[in-house]
């Protein structure tokens, strides 16, 4: 088990049943158990710590990998507590699998997991967490079709999959498509990199 790719971490020692079937092969582990590094680290936050705790014990599980923080009961100030701390992930502990699946495939990427609502009020404080990489005198709308270009827009609004694809009426899987396109595309990781590049190019 010492190669395992996940690593769980509770203050019990006890894993969620749906990651745990998702992710079979992953070892789960007490809250400051001597473990070794693994490719990705979820980190149920226990709750009613204060702020210092959480960020020590965010900052630990960091060190052994690129860490997912899962809370019971999500908060924007906690997101950005843990985002500060070294996380490229924060979620909801109760996420469904598909969800997880994608936040394990985003943050295996590089990219960063958020939820919309932080999302949101990231872009429209124009925190810079990551910068586009990509050269922005490219103008977004050269690079992209006309689906995408709508698919692209509708992200930086902070809507989910299943939202976009009931706004433009195609299916979900469909969207899976467009934004895996639009990533490779504009060479970005994640939607927190595709808003500030189109917010940036918007000011311009």
């Amino acid at each position: 088990m010492a190669g395992s790719k996940h690593l769980f971490l509770s203050q019990d020692g006890e894993g969620l049943p749906r990651w745990q079937q998702l992710f079979a092969d992953g070892r789960v582990a007490r809250i400051g158990a001597a473990t070794g590094p693994s490719a990705l680290v979820w980190l149920r936050l226990p709750g009613a710590e204060s702020p210092v705790v959480q960020l020590q014990r965010i900052r630990e599980a960091c060190l052994l990998g690129s860490c997912i923080v899962l809370s019971d009961e999500p908060q924007d100030d906690e997101a950005l507590l843990a985002l500060s701390a070294g996380a490229r992930g924060y979620a909801n502990s109760h996420a469904t699998a598909e969800v997880l699946q994608q936040i394990a495939m985003v943050v295996s990427q590089g990219g960063l997991w958020v939820g919309e609502s932080l999302m949101q009020k990231l872009i429209a404080r124009s925190v810079e967490l990551v910068k586009p990489p990509v050269d922005l005198s490219l103008r977004v709308e050269e690079v992209l079709t006309q689906r995408e270009l709508e698919v692209a827009r509708t992200i930086v609004t902070g809507a989910s999959n299943k939202e976009i694809a009931r706004q433009l009426h195609i299916a979900e899987r469909t969207v899976k498509a467009h934004i895996s396109a639009i990533f490779d595309k504009l060479q970005v990781r994640d939607r927190l990199q595709l808003a500030m590049l189109i917010r940036d190019q918007q000011s311009r």
